[in-house]
């Protein structure tokens, strides 16, 4: 899929391809444009110091830099009026160059400040921005971690990707580029209409007129393409969602031979991706044109005025020349506070969507006080489910009025159809939902009275889905237990039968795992989470087929080693294979939510129910299997 892969990673920007092709989904407007903007300014409010620095900086920067035409006129005046006394015969008359040298200096020493001052606000505000953006990345960080595993569940990795960096990074650019913009702009505006009115009111207010026509043209423009920047944010968390599942599962995408539709489905998004994204680019970019088009045209009149005034004394041409440059930079901040608008749009937009992050829902936790009261390090693994109901949704009920009771020190065998609520019950039971109705205690213990992270850390899990992190394999061991010693590390990997593969490694324990951890094996990867668990030495197991991905012999040792692990703990046990059922002391057999069956091995047998056709059928095929 190496070609495919390409063509998928040349095209993630989100250019569209081919011929243009119609929207697919409607474009949508932001729900709350101005809550969004009041709520992205208090980042900058929490460095409000620091930015009244640079606002004071911004200030003092255009000032001298609005005041250098007006002082330039006089040398402009200065020259016309030494050259029009010699053209008319004026005894002794020159041009005053010493004048004109002073206000030369004074204009190198006004610029260089100006760029001083400049130099230090835009250090500042690049500081200001990275800390504010530092701050939303912990924000969403903290919240991420405080998610219920049901809004994982709903959305896409790849879409949460999009959003923590993509929109923050957009959110980045834009106050990095824009703030300082903005300032210096609404600043510039007014210093320059203040200097027009004070050289000429009548030509003032011919430049002036521009205005409404100008802010008319920001206001309808940047309205119709903020719904296009909407959509284009959008469908970028939607092509990098597709993305990452397409290369996550690249091999079975491969397989089955889907790269075709991989890809149509790629372009698809891809296409409607450009749709929307040269639209908001070309709305967008009629600001500019329309704008020129109205200051043009205000120039003109202004140039014409001007000279009759010249012509009536009215005005010295250094004054002239001075308006002129003002009228001219007059458009500009306008000019620039337009695009800025539009920048604001994306931004807006990409806010929008980390803030829905922000305001999901989280996991409701009991307070430090009542969390404090009860020390799970006590609690041995008595679990009892009662009348326990729970739907993912209030309408579609998946368990209903559920009792089980396991003693401390049993192992629990979960078998059933695919579907039938195996995994939902051990979610369940480390509080990763909420229940509708009943309860589940631990040694008599409501779980919802514990805090989250202390339940949790009474429970030790393998699972058929392996999961290490990018590290050493030291580090990916120790991480079932704060502050593991050295010792305690190799004996965990000797007991999960890992310490002779990892003994074999180039760098033994210090060899460094990669991201996905596919520079060792599935079995091997398999045999680190075991040691894992067991380096947890918790009070409560939960086994997901843990050998499935080891070669008989290894099972064997496996077996033997769990076995061992599993003495005086209480295990729940997802069992696929006959190996891991029939010495457990309790089968709970399910189908759709609802446990039809419970005892152990022989007490299931006699009852000739689901569990007995399940067990017989081994001598029918070749093979047994509950999935």
């Amino acid at each position: 899929m190496s070609d495919n892969k390409m063509d998928l990673k040349n095209n993630k920007i989100g250019r569209g391809r081919g011929s243009r092709h119609s929207l697919a989904m409607p474009v949508e407007k932001a729900k709350d444009f101005k809550g969004t903007l009041k709520r992205l300014m208090g980042y900058l409010i929490s460095r409000k110091i620091s930015i009244i620095i640079v606002i004071l900086l911004a200030v003092f920067s255009t000032i001298f830099t609005i005041v250098a035409p007006k002082i330039m006129g006089k040398a402009t005046t200065k020259i016309f009026e030494g050259f029009i006394n010699i053209k008319n015969g004026i005894p002794n008359a020159t041009i005053d160059f010493n004048y004109i040298s002073k206000i030369l200096l004074i204009l190198g020493a006004i610029y260089i400040i100006s760029s001083l001052f400049n130099f230090i606000m835009q250090y500042m505000m690049a500081s200001i921005v990275q800390k504010i953006v530092f701050d939303m990345r912990k924000d969403i960080s903290n919240k991420l971690e405080k998610l219920p595993l049901k809004f994982y569940d709903s959305h896409k990795h790849g879409e949460i990707l999009s959003r923590v960096t993509n929109d923050v990074d957009n959110i980045s650019n834009t106050l990095q580029q824009s703030a300082i913009g903005l300032i210096t702009s609404i600043i510039t505006i007014s210093g320059i209409i203040l200097m027009m009115l004070l050289i000429s009111p009548i030509m003032t207010l011919i430049t002036l007129i521009t205005l409404p026509l100008c802010i008319i043209i920001t206001k309808k423009v940047a309205k119709k393409s903020q719904k296009y920047f909407k959509s284009q944010q959008k469908l970028i968390g939607k092509l990098n969602g597709h993305i990452e599942e397409m290369y996550t599962g690249h091999k079975i995408v491969k397989s089955y031979g889907y790269e075709e539709k991989s890809i149509s489905k790629f372009q698809k998004i891809n296409n409607e991706l450009y749709e929307v994204g040269w639209k908001a680019q070309f709305i967008s970019g009629i600001i500019m044109p329309l704008m020129n088009l109205v200051n043009n045209l205000g120039y003109v009149f202004v140039c014409i005025v001007g000279s009759l005034l010249m012509i009536r004394n009215s005005l010295k041409i250094g004054d002239i020349q001075a308006f002129l440059q003002y009228s001219r930079r007059f458009s500009r901040p306008i000019i620039q506070t337009a695009n800025i608008a539009n920048i604001i749009q994306s931004a807006i937009a990409s806010a929008e969507r980390v803030f829905e992050i922000l305001d999901e829902e989280e996991e409701k936790e009991i307070s430090d006080d009542t969390g404090n009261i009860i020390n799970t390090n006590k609690l041995k693994g008595a679990v009892k489910f009662n009348n326990v109901c729970f739907g993912y949704n209030k309408e579609n009920i998946l368990i209903n009025e559920m009792n089980i009771n396991v003693k401390s020190g049993q192992t629990v065998a979960i078998v059933g159809p695919t579907g039938a609520g195996k995994t939902t019950l051990v979610n369940l039971l480390m509080h990763f939902y909420d229940l509708n109705s009943g309860n589940i205690t631990i040694d008599g213990v409501d779980i919802s009275h514990l805090k989250r992270g202390s339940l949790r850390s009474m429970f030790g899990m393998v699972l058929q889905d392996t999961w290490l992190f990018k590290g050493t394999i030291r580090e990916n061991i120790a991480y079932g237990r704060k502050n593991a010693t050295e010792e305690e590390i190799i004996v965990a990997a000797k007991t999960a039968h890992a310490d002779h593969f990892i003994r074999t490694l180039p760098n033994g324990y210090d060899t460094i795992l990669n991201e996905e951890a596919s520079n060792i094996s599935g079995g091997q990867k398999q045999l680190l989470t075991i040691a894992r668990a067991i380096i947890a030495d918790p009070a409560i197991l939960i086994l997901d087929e843990a050998t499935s991905s080891v070669d008989t012999r290894t099972e064997i040792h496996i077996q033997k080693a769990m076995d061992s692990l599993m003495k005086g703990r209480t295990s729940f046990v997802i069992a696929h294979r006959l190996s891991t059922i029939k010495d457990a002391d309790l089968i709970l057999v399910m189908s759709n939510g609802d446990i039809i069956e419970m005892g152990n091995h022989e007490q299931l047998l006699k009852m000739n129910g689901f569990y007995a056709e399940l067990y017989n059928s081994q001598f029918i095929g070749n093979n047994f299997c509950i999935t």
